[in-house]
């Protein structure tokens, strides 16, 4: 009991001479141990990185998860080590929403037909979102948590232990300093030579006194020799942990390699998913397109107003498809264009295109603007506009 009540006596008396030392920094009426330029600059690296992995962590999170309140819920099932239950994506729960509809109106009529493949369509986009959620919660969201929980926790730790042993560090150079002024002081020899008789006898109280005296006269050396011990010592440790905590600043640079490749990771899983979904929306367009034109007989207006044929409905470019090959180039208009991506044509009337190609390409009247007419050589086709980099 003895012993634990002088170790928290003796870590107060440290705490106070922290907060001593501190505060007469703080006051200007202490000098402060500067670290050297190259050290500050990996601490610098270091509060950046901090900073900037929490924010994109945080803005990654609402990307992935916009509703803040599931974003919460999945934060206490991971706090609690328990594994959320499944939850429908928007996209999937709006796919049902239309599926159920559907089957109500009935999949004979137009209206319940379409929104049984557009409910199919969303329900697949769901499927590809939450594939991608995974996937960039594991290779993106689970590396920069990592840092943040782990990695920088203990960075922390050990520059709060350095902060910590500066302190110590200065106040012993504070006490070496005063230690030093004292034994100077003390340096001056006591003036006994008074006019007294030569055969003056000091009493024995005298005697006493000059005893104490020269007692007195030896302490600020002590004093003096034990603030060097604390000081070399205190030197010795505060050295020991400058170089763990560089070691751990250095490591830094593997950080920002390891977040480069989970980057890099995250924009395939990103470009995947658009892709996928860009060729989902295709597809369910062309599904659409073959589709019979009845949207206007779910109206009464149909009554009195028949729906155009499918045939009054093309363009001049699209009544042309089975005949491409007679859309001639304008005199003017046409321009130069780079092909981004690969493409395969899904029908003669479409050019196959291959990446960073050069085509020309140009428009006719009443075409689809989603759609150019390009050429290549001999070859002529629709291609998406999606596909290519105007020139100028």
């Amino acid at each position: 009991m003895e012993q634990r009540v002088r170790q928290l006596a003796s870590g107060a008396g440290l705490l106070f001479t922290r907060a001593v030392q501190f505060t007469e920094e703080k006051l200007g009426q202490a000098e402060k141990t500067e670290l050297d330029v190259t050290f500050e600059n990996l601490l610098l690296r270091a509060d950046a990185t901090k900073l900037w992995t929490e924010k994109i962590f945080r803005q990654t999170e609402v990307l992935l998860q916009p509703n803040p309140s599931a974003r919460i819920e999945e934060f206490l099932y991971e706090k609690l080590d328990m594994k959320a239950p499944s939850r429908l994506t928007n996209a999937e729960l709006l796919g049902q929403y239309m599926q159920d509809a559907g089957k109500e109106f009935g999949l004979d009529s137009p209206y319940g037909n379409t929104l049984m493949i557009v409910g199919d369509c969303e329900s697949r986009l769901g499927a590809a979102e939450r594939d991608f959620i995974q996937t960039s919660a594991i290779s993106f969201l689970s590396p920069l948590r990592n840092f943040l929980e782990g990695d920088w926790r203990t960075i922390s730790k050990e520059r709060r232990l350095l902060e910590n042993l500066r302190l110590d560090l200065d106040s012993c150079k504070a006490r070496v300093k005063k230690a030093k002024q004292a034994e100077a002081k003390a340096a001056t020899p006591p003036d006994f030579q008074e006019t007294r008789p030569r055969n003056y006898v000091l009493s024995a109280s005298a005697s006493a006194s000059l005893f104490s005296i020269m007692f007195s006269h030896n302490l600020p050396s002590l004093f003096y020799f034990m603030a060097e011990h604390e000081l070399r010592l205190a030197q010795t440790e505060f050295d020991r942990q400058a170089e763990v905590t560089r070691l751990l600043l250095e490591g830094i640079s593997s950080t920002h390699v390891n977040h480069l490749r989970c980057l890099h990771e995250f924009v395939e899983a990103q470009a995947a998913f658009y892709k996928q979904c860009h060729h989902q929306m295709q597809e369910l367009q062309k599904e659409l397109g073959r589709l019979p034109n009845a949207f206007s007989l779910n109206s009464a207006y149909a009554e009195t107003n028949p729906a155009p044929s499918s045939d009054d409905l093309h363009s001049p470019a699209e009544s042309d498809t089975l005949k491409i090959e007679e859309v001639q180039a304008p005199a003017t208009g046409t321009r130069k264009a780079k092909v981004l991506y690969d493409y395969d044509a899904a029908d003669s009337s479409e050019l196959s295109l291959l990446a960073d190609e050069l085509i020309t390409v140009y428009t006719v009247p009443g075409m689809d603007s989603d759609w150019l007419i390009g050429e290549r050589g001999n070859q002529k086709g629709k291609v998406p506009v999606t596909y290519l980099e105007l020139l100028s």
